[in-house]
């Protein structure tokens, strides 16, 4: 029994360990825009059934309980939580917040699509609207050299004033991409989200309708990273991980002392 509370303690260990990379990650993206906290979820392994639940202990009677010794835990998952971040005024007006549900949608190097709560928008050479790495927005929206000024509504609405004109230039919108799971997305590093079967596939709709959230300019979303929750998670996973230790201890002692007995 003291070698199985060994292989126990050892899976309780890694599970915190895990947990601990998890809760670095977090807190090292304290200052990263659009950032969502990820969570770990954990279950439990397989049981020995020494004594099933319910098993006849004589012509009349049945035991109302069982002896079964479980072997651990394992991290069954670890997921994004979309709640939404604190925003920051920016006061630049190619900066979008997102207020609700949804994700801007670029297109990478490799012609493949991405997601991203990241409303940090650029210009390229070519006047078109990128994220911070450069990555084209989809539907791609191009202002042209001559605009004085960048409006971009609520609704995803993008117009361009430009000296000696009556009215705005209708530049196109900015839509936003609704998923039926956001947590079952894939993060694929520098802000960006692809859709997964877990996630379910896009529905590309305008800000404000079919359930998505509107657009907010010159604002950008905080991480959602609450700091107060990961120190506490961190001092958890910390003793548990001491605790864990102490009975891989404790379980050794036990089995040099039997091997002791004469």
């Amino acid at each position: 029994m003291s070698l199985q509370a060994l292989y126990t303690a050892s899976t309780g260990m890694q599970a915190q360990e895990m947990r601990m990379s998890n809760i670095a990650n977090n807190l090292s993206n304290l200052n990263t825009t659009g950032f969502k906290a990820s969570r770990e979820s954990f279950e439990d392994l397989m049981y020995e059934q020494v004594k099933t639940p319910g098993t006849k202990n004589g012509a009349n009677t049945t035991a109302p309980v069982g002896i079964q010794l479980g072997n651990g835990t394992r991290t069954a998952g670890i997921y994004k939580n979309f709640v939404q971040g604190d925003f920051v005024q920016s006061g630049k007006e190619l900066d979008v917040a997102i207020e609700g549900q949804g994700f801007i949608q670029v297109t990478l190097d490799n012609g493949e699509i991405a997601y991203t709560r990241d409303g940090s928008l650029r210009l390229n050479q070519d006047g078109a609207l990128v994220n911070n790495e450069g990555l084209l927005v989809t539907p791609n929206i191009t202002v042209p050299s001559t605009a004085t000024s960048l409006t971009i509504g609520k609704d995803g609405t993008v117009t361009a004033s430009e000296a000696g004109a009556a009215a705005p230039t209708d530049l196109g919108t900015l839509s936003l991409v609704l998923f039926q799971n956001p947590a079952g997305l894939k993060s694929i590093g520098r802000n960006l989200y692809q859709e997964t079967s877990a996630s379910g596939s896009p529905s590309t709709v305008n800000p404000g309708q079919s359930g998505a959230g509107t657009l907010v300019q010159g604002f950008l979303e905080n991480s959602n990273v609450n700091v107060a929750e990961e120190l506490i998670s961190m001092i958890v996973a910390q003793r548990s991980y001491e605790a864990n230790s102490k009975v891989m201890s404790t379980a050794n002692e036990m089995m040099r002392a039997s091997n002791n007995i004469v």
